[in-house]
Protein backbone atom coordinates (compact mmCIF):
# COMPACT_ATOMS: atom_id res chain seq x y z
CA UNK A 1 0.00 0.00 0.00
CA UNK A 2 1.35 2.92 -0.88
CA UNK A 3 1.39 5.99 1.80
CA UNK A 4 -1.16 8.23 -0.53
CA UNK A 5 -3.26 5.30 -0.04
CA UNK A 6 -3.43 6.05 3.88
CA UNK A 7 -6.59 7.16 5.56
CA UNK A 8 -5.60 10.22 7.83
CA UNK A 9 -8.07 12.18 10.49
CA UNK A 10 -8.98 15.83 10.07
CA UNK A 11 -5.84 17.16 11.68
CA UNK A 12 -3.76 14.76 8.89
CA UNK A 13 -2.38 12.55 11.27
CA UNK A 14 -2.57 8.90 11.67
CA UNK A 15 -2.06 6.35 14.98
CA UNK A 16 1.47 3.91 14.78
CA UNK A 17 1.37 1.24 17.38
CA UNK A 18 4.75 0.18 18.27
CA UNK A 19 5.56 -3.10 18.55
CA UNK A 20 8.77 -4.92 19.01
CA UNK A 21 9.24 -7.25 16.23
CA UNK A 22 10.58 -10.40 17.42
CA UNK A 23 8.38 -10.43 20.90
CA UNK A 24 5.37 -8.91 19.23
CA UNK A 25 5.40 -6.95 22.60
CA UNK A 26 3.36 -3.76 22.27
CA UNK A 27 5.67 -0.53 23.39
CA UNK A 28 4.42 2.51 22.43
CA UNK A 29 1.40 4.76 20.34
CA UNK A 30 1.82 7.73 18.63
CA UNK A 31 0.86 9.79 15.99
CA UNK A 32 2.15 10.07 12.59
CA UNK A 33 1.72 13.00 9.96
CA UNK A 34 2.69 11.83 6.32
CA UNK A 35 5.55 13.91 6.64
CA UNK A 36 6.47 11.66 9.68
CA UNK A 37 5.98 8.40 8.11
CA UNK A 38 7.73 9.31 4.79
CA UNK A 39 10.99 10.50 6.79
CA UNK A 40 9.95 7.13 8.87
CA UNK A 41 10.29 4.68 5.86
CA UNK A 42 13.42 6.80 4.44
CA UNK A 43 15.42 6.97 7.90
CA UNK A 44 14.51 3.35 9.13
CA UNK A 45 13.97 5.02 12.14
CA UNK A 46 10.35 6.20 14.13
CA UNK A 47 9.73 9.49 13.18
CA UNK A 48 6.33 11.03 14.67
CA UNK A 49 4.09 13.86 15.29
CA UNK A 50 3.60 15.68 18.73
CA UNK A 51 0.17 16.71 19.57
CA UNK A 52 1.36 18.47 22.27
CA UNK A 53 4.38 20.10 20.88
CA UNK A 54 3.08 20.93 17.83
CA UNK A 55 6.15 19.54 15.68
CA UNK A 56 8.17 16.67 14.74
CA UNK A 57 10.04 14.44 16.83
CA UNK A 58 12.70 11.37 16.43
CA UNK A 59 12.18 8.84 18.80
CA UNK A 60 15.64 8.30 20.35
CA UNK A 61 16.67 11.76 19.40
CA UNK A 62 17.54 12.68 23.07
CA UNK A 63 17.33 9.49 24.94
CA UNK A 64 19.23 7.84 22.59
CA UNK A 65 16.57 5.23 22.38
CA UNK A 66 16.23 4.87 18.65
CA UNK A 67 13.56 1.99 17.21
CA UNK A 68 14.79 0.68 13.91
CA UNK A 69 12.24 -0.09 11.64
CA UNK A 70 11.78 -3.68 10.75
CA UNK A 71 8.34 -3.10 8.69
CA UNK A 72 5.07 -1.00 8.42
CA UNK A 73 1.62 -2.18 7.68
CA UNK A 74 -1.73 -0.56 7.82
CA UNK A 75 -4.67 -2.08 8.89
CA UNK A 76 -7.67 -3.25 6.89
CA UNK A 77 -9.39 0.73 6.90
CA UNK A 78 -6.05 2.08 6.33
CA UNK A 79 -5.91 4.30 9.49
CA UNK A 80 -4.08 2.77 11.85
CA UNK A 81 -0.34 1.97 10.95
CA UNK A 82 1.60 -0.82 13.01
CA UNK A 83 5.25 -0.22 12.81
CA UNK A 84 7.22 -3.44 13.95
CA UNK A 85 10.90 -2.17 15.42
CA UNK A 86 13.63 -3.18 16.75
CA UNK A 87 13.91 -0.80 20.23
CA UNK A 88 17.41 -0.45 21.24
CA UNK A 89 18.42 1.74 24.46
CA UNK A 90 16.56 1.87 27.70
CA UNK A 91 13.21 1.55 26.77
CA UNK A 92 10.13 2.94 23.85
CA UNK A 93 8.44 5.17 26.98
CA UNK A 94 9.34 8.63 27.91
CA UNK A 95 9.88 7.52 31.25
CA UNK A 96 12.07 5.40 30.88
CA UNK A 97 10.31 2.11 30.57
CA UNK A 98 10.82 -0.81 28.03
CA UNK A 99 7.54 -0.45 27.08
CA UNK A 100 4.41 2.40 27.62
CA UNK A 101 1.96 -0.39 28.40
CA UNK A 102 1.42 -2.08 31.47
CA UNK A 103 -0.43 -0.55 34.04
CA UNK A 104 -3.55 -2.57 34.47
CA UNK A 105 -6.79 -0.70 34.34
CA UNK A 106 -9.02 -2.11 36.58
CA UNK A 107 -12.66 -1.38 37.72
CA UNK A 108 -13.13 1.43 40.59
Amino acid sequence: MRTDELSYDDRGLIPAIVQQHDTGEVLMMAWMSAETLEETLARGETVFWSRSRGKRWHKGATSGDVQRVVAVSADCDADVLLVRVEQTGGGACHTGSWSCFGDEVVPV
